[in-house]
């Protein structure tokens, strides 16, 4: 994006803001019948539409500067609170027990399908070019948005994951350009910037991109810091939406991190994906492939289906890329559990709990991963399984 788009998008959207219309708050009916409290932001003209997707510690104000500037841009623009936030209805996600939060997040997806319907249903908005953008959770509610909406065009991301599912879906849909945008003193994970910076690199479109802050805390946080975040996002949907839509790529762009995903993505071929990282960390020592909590869920993603040798591999190759991870640690112990091999799961937990006190994880979960190391630890110990 070029200083000129930049200066461009701002003296536009001076001139349009007395012509876009008002913010108007709308009810939209859940599948089973919940309310959805959203805000819709209409572009003066007819153009594309964008759902944006809040954190899970803030609402649909949060895109709030986002959701303004993009109607002043000649896109529509819809806010909303999740089931259980804000002003929408259901069960308050944040005093949920850990169980009924679970229940609470399954039903966001059928609810989303209703509010993307509503937008794409409303005058003026072209329901052939839809985006999506998230934050936080939001992310993995985005992905899902785009993975199950064939109109969806583009995709904003910011500081967040989503599940090896969805990582497939990034890569396999090289025609979905991506921006990403992460901040150095994210509160939330260490590894934020890193998996921002991935995500753009696993996508095969040119046109993606990620953008890293010093400071900014964590996802929509950033735009009160960095205003100029704001006017990036829009300059990137401007672009992707209406100056150049995005289309079939024949040949999408190849990357190392593209290249490696392709062989961890064949269960099977773990240790060919291995010998890929060797050759490449014998070049460059620092060259990245994957983020530890990518690997870390693909591997239990692997657990999960049967492939217990091929989870034990991805979970040996998280450990060597960061050998410092408590939690690498812990999750090659239950690859080694499922696999009966005893002595080393404790060998590795043992290991989990002597790198704790130094792993930059934040401190509420490094407490909940010592008292389950530690218990399986015991049990191991005294011969038990646990």
């Amino acid at each position: 994006m070029t200083r000129a788009l930049i200066l461009f998008l701002i003296f536009s959207s001076c001139l349009a803001a007395a012509q876009a219309p008002a913010p108007k708050d709308v009810d939209i009916a859940a599948p089973d019948g919940v309310k959805l409290r959203a805000t819709f932001f209409a572009s003066e003209k007819p153009g594309p539409g964008v759902l944006l997707l809040h954190m899970c510690n803030t609402t649909r104000k949060s895109w709030e500067p986002v959701a303004k500037q993009l109607a002043q841009s000649g896109i529509n623009a819809l806010t909303v609170d999740n089931r259980g936030f804000g002003e929408s209805g259901g069960p308050r996600y944040d005093v949920a027990a850990p169980d009924a939060a679970r229940q609470i997040q399954q039903q966001w997806r059928a609810d989303f399908d209703a509010v993307l319907q509503y937008l794409a249903s409303q005058l003026g908005v072209d329901k052939e070019r839809l985006a999506v953008g998230g934050g936080s959770c939001g992310v993995d509610n985005a992905v899902k948005v785009a993975e199950h909406h064939p109109n969806t065009k583009a995709m904003v991301l910011l500081a967040g994951n989503t599940d090896p599912e969805g990582d497939n879906f990034i890569f396999k849909r090289a025609d979905i350009p991506i921006f990403t945008a992460a901040a150095d003193d994210d509160e939330y994970s260490p590894t934020t910037v890193q998996m921002m910076e991935w995500y753009a690199q696993l996508s095969g479109n040119p046109r993606s991109k990620s953008v890293r802050f010093a400071e900014g805390r964590h996802g929509t946080e950033i735009f009160g810091p960095h205003p100029e975040l704001v006017t990036q996002i829009t300059a990137f949907y401007v672009d992707t939406l209406v100056t150049k839509p995005g289309g079939p790529i024949l040949n999408p762009r190849s990357t190392p991190v593209r290249e490696f995903w392709e062989l961890t993505s064949h269960p099977g071929d773990a240790l060919k994906a291995a010998e890929m990282f060797h050759k490449a960390r014998k070049k460059d020592a620092k060259a990245l492939f994957f983020p530890e909590p990518v690997m870390n869920l693909l591997g239990y993603a692997r657990l999960q289906s049967g492939d217990k040798q091929d989870a034990v591999e991805l979970f040996k190759l998280n450990v060597e890329a960061y050998p410092a991870s408590a939690n690498a640690q812990d999750s090659l112990s239950d690859g080694y559990l499922a696999l009966g091999q005893k002595d080393l799961a404790l060998a590795a937990d043992e290991k989990c709990l002597e790198l704790l006190p130094a792993d930059p994880a934040p401190a509420d979960f490094k407490a909940q991963l010592k008292a389950a190391a530690e218990k399986k630890v015991a049990e191991l110990r005294a011969g038990k399984t646990p």
